[in-house]
């Protein structure tokens, strides 16, 4: 799993390449989403575009991000979900827990509106 982070205004974005899986890729996702809100960041836009794989550890690990950045008071929104991981996140029943975005302006405009 490799991850950049860069920032858009109030926004920032993590963009995450690899495998979102049990090991190492969940660890990683972990780490950036907690470093984020340490640091007071309130908009983390996820980009998975990226992604190629994930498993049941990858999808805990959104679940548990999305759950303690809205315990912190910060939001957190899923950009260009690939069919494999958007499948995944429907038979998990799991998908409607996120905003999801297909575009990086509008997700943007959609964290500045809010």
């Amino acid at each position: 799993m490799h991850v950049e982070v860069r920032k858009n205004e109030e926004v920032v974005i993590v963009d995450m390449t690899g495998r979102l899986v049990g090991g190492i890729g969940d660890e990683i996702l972990r780490n950036v989403v907690n470093e984020l809100l340490a640091e007071d960041w309130k908009k983390i836009l996820l980009n998975l575009s990226g992604v190629t794989a994930i498993d049941s550890a990858g999808i805990g690990e959104l679940v548990a991000s999305l759950k303690t950045a809205s315990h912190l008071g910060a939001s957190l929104r899923i950009l260009n979900l690939n069919e494999r991981v958007r499948t995944a996140l429907h038979l998990g029943r799991l998908l409607p827990l996120f905003e999801v975005y297909g575009d990086e302006k509008a997700a943007v405009q959609s964290f500045l509106a809010a």
